[in-house]
């Protein structure tokens, strides 16, 4: 996205994402994403396009916006913004390198940064439900071997 404005890019990342994912169905953009033109590029490649519109609504861009598919997938919009966040929280608020090489090494860095986090979090779940079933199983009587 050098130079590009993120409406310059949504048909692009679509195409490029449904020739990794074929059975990519719908995406979930931000107002940014949105010009008339990728309205209807996308509608052509996705079945559900979640694209709101800048500005004041008309009455058929409410209706679009409004209508039950479109508010479901909004909502979970919100997930993503959550891992943006976590990669701000990661390192990725502000960066100190300079030059597009150096931008490119910290929010590669950050990355790495937040999937080691989210393992250790993964690990230590894992380690708690291990603890806890050894726990419940403990207070039972060991069973005894039968005479042959």
């Amino acid at each position: 996205m050098e130079k590009q404005t993120d409406d310059q890019v949504a048909v692009t990342m679509v195409k490029e994402t449904k020739q990794h994912f074929a059975n990519l169905e719908a995406c979930s953009f931000d107002k940014g994403f949105h010009s008339p033109a990728n309205q209807q590029e996308l509608q052509a490649h996705l079945k559900l396009v979640v694209l709101p519109r800048k500005g004041k609504l008309s009455q058929q861009a409410q209706a679009v916006e409004s209508a039950e598919d479109f508010v479901k997938a909004r909502r979970q919009h919100s997930a993503v913004e959550s891992a943006i966040n976590a990669l701000e929280v990661h390192g990725l608020d502000y960066c100190p390198d300079h030059g597009l090489h150096g931008f490119q090494r910290y929010v590669a860095l950050a990355v790495v940064a937040r999937n080691i986090h989210r393992i250790g979090a993964i690990l230590r779940e894992r380690e708690n439900r291990r603890a806890k079933r050894k726990t419940r199983y403990a207070d039972r009587d060991m069973p005894h071997k039968m005479a042959a």
